[in-house]
């Protein structure tokens, strides 16, 4: 193998690399963004049983033994 060689798949690799961590960022943020939707809905469906007048709307947390 060359020296010329080597300098070129050093190169390739950098630019793969950093694809990756490009793409691993995109996948964390994009579940991030869906946690945060999915409690948000979670507090507006909570706001508008309490906005509708309605009192048992927090449900209640049970431990099973």
């Amino acid at each position: 193998m060359t020296a010329q060689q080597d300098e070129e798949e050093r190169t390739e690799a950098v630019p793969r690399h950093r694809a990756l961590v490009g793409l691993l960022l995109l996948v964390g943020l994009i579940v991030g963004v869906l946690f945060i939707v999915h409690e948000l809905q979670s507090a507006a469906r909570l706001q508008d049983c309490v906005a509708s007048g309605r009192t048992n709307c927090a449900p209640i947390a049970t431990g099973s033994h």
